[in-house]
């Protein structure tokens, strides 16, 4: 299945929201620390309604140790500087789709450490900075479940 990867994500309820998202698709979610938070955090509780149980979460203690564990998975960065849309990328079972903090995004190192081919974009208005994380994972996420065919999901 896919690998949701959130760097040093910042606001509890977006990470809850992503552990349900995860919950429901099969999908598996890795942090990559500092968070923003205690994973205890009430309104990341909240807004995960207790999925946490249900969905794969591992946490890293920096990204280079989430590339050494996961060797094997394509990464894909979302960037709005990406240079294709999203739905253009090709997925596979196995990817790891790597989605940067609320506030900053990807640091400028792991972009520039990346395919050029697998920056991609969530296309928005000229003047647009960005969606909500959720919102974004949500987005690319469906995307390249479609592209592999929705496995295990009625």
């Amino acid at each position: 299945m896919l690998k949701i990867v959130l760097h040093q994500p910042e606001i509890p309820p977006n990470t809850g929201n992503i552990i349900r998202l995860c919950a429901n698709t099969g999908c598996s979610l890795h942090l990559i620390e500092p968070l923003g938070f205690d994973l205890e955090d009430k309104k990341m509780r909240r807004a995960g309604l207790d999925y946490r149980e249900f969905a794969s979460v591992a946490v890293y203690p920096d990204f280079a140790d989430f590339c050494q564990k996961n060797k094997e998975s394509r990464r894909f960065c979302i960037t709005t500087k990406g240079s294709q849309p999203y739905h253009q990328a090709n997925y596979r079972a196995g990817d790891a789709i790597i989605f940067g903090s609320e506030t900053r995004g990807l640091p400028p190192e792991i972009l520039a450490a990346a395919d050029p081919d697998q920056k991609i974009r969530i296309p928005m208005k000229a003047d647009s900075r960005s969606l909500n994380l959720s919102n974004a994972v949500a987005i690319v996420t469906y995307e390249a479940l479609r592209q592999i065919g929705f496995p295990d999901l009625n």
